[in-house]
């Protein structure tokens, strides 16, 4: 189905990525660990952020929303209704251009603009979405200040980030949070927050720590703890290169549909504990 596709105030629009056709010019697709990929990430890893996205759907009413690092767009449709128009942006240009080129005709607008320093005005949107990405930043304050900014006065945000104790060793994951942290972070931007979990039954619980078993023995080969004490720019070279090669020995099984593992698998719930994978936070009221 497609929608209406929208005008922002302040936008800056990037032409080249607004063209709404599907493109015969390769785009990078390459598995890096920084954000998911069609057929290639894990079912277990998609499904989650699925999950995430279908628990923000469920709280959504009329009005423009925004997806702050909305990678290549498959999620942020899901999110569009005919009163509701979604506007996407990313800082990596493959992944934007993708999104554009998939999705520009079914509604989706999508532009290449930084989460610490959106290229649009204040207030223009009524609800906006942080999926997976506050925990990307050394300085979170600053892409939580720049989403309130963009909301109306009685706008609502929500932030989907993994809960630490069930994380995965990620160089792109630079500040993780528990419940309190992410609480603590957001109610300096809006007045009303709640943190939740988003959680799964003990099957797919099983697989997500098989996967982190599998990622700790290849670890251990790092013996002297060099990862950490290398500059991250090398670390996060060597991850990007790694990981692919890893996901082929290890997780081909688990991907595209062959686990088993859907976003019906998981829930949001109100307890939380260390083994609670990731954190749903719902922020209202942007403090001006």
């Amino acid at each position: 189905m497609a929608f209406p596709r929208v005008a922002v105030p302040g936008w800056i629009e990037l032409a080249e990525m607004e063209t709404g056709t599907e493109r015969s010019t390769p785009v990078d697709r390459r598995l890096t660990g920084e954000r998911p990929v069609e057929d290639v990430t894990p079912d277990g890893l998609l499904a989650l952020h699925g999950a995430g996205y279908r628990a923000v759907v469920e709280r959504l009413g009329p009005g423009r929303l925004l997806d702050v690092g909305c990678g290549e767009g498959f999620e942020s449709l899901s999110m569009a209704a005919p009163d509701r128009p979604v506007v996407g942006v990313d800082y990596d240009q493959a992944a934007a251009a993708r999104a554009a080129a998939r999705f520009g005709s079914r509604g989706l607008t999508v532009a290449r603009c930084d989460a610490r320093r959106l290229c649009l005005g204040a207030s223009s949107f009524r609800w906006a979405c942080s999926s997976h990405l506050v925990e990307h930043f050394a300085r979170p304050e600053e892409h939580v200040a720049e989403v309130a900014r963009v909301l109306e006065d009685e706008g609502t945000a929500f932030f989907v980030t993994p809960n630490a104790p069930a994380d995965f060793e990620n160089p792109f994951h630079i500040r993780l949070f528990g419940p309190q942290d992410l609480g603590d972070l957001l109610v300096r931007f809006f007045a009303e927050v709640e943190v939740l979990g988003l959680d799964a039954g003990d099957r797919v619980k099983a697989d997500f720590a098989r996967r982190r078993e599998r990622a700790r023995k290849v670890l251990a080969f790092d013996v002297l703890d060099l990862r950490h004490r290398m500059p991250r720019s090398w670390y996060v070279g060597l991850y990007t290169r790694a990981l692919p090669v890893a996901y082929r020995l290890m997780a081909r099984q688990g991907t595209r549909g062959s686990s088993g593992i859907t976003a019906d698998d998981f829930f949001v719930t109100d307890r939380i504990d260390e083994t609670t994978l990731a954190l749903f936070a719902v922020a209202r009221r942007p403090r001006r």
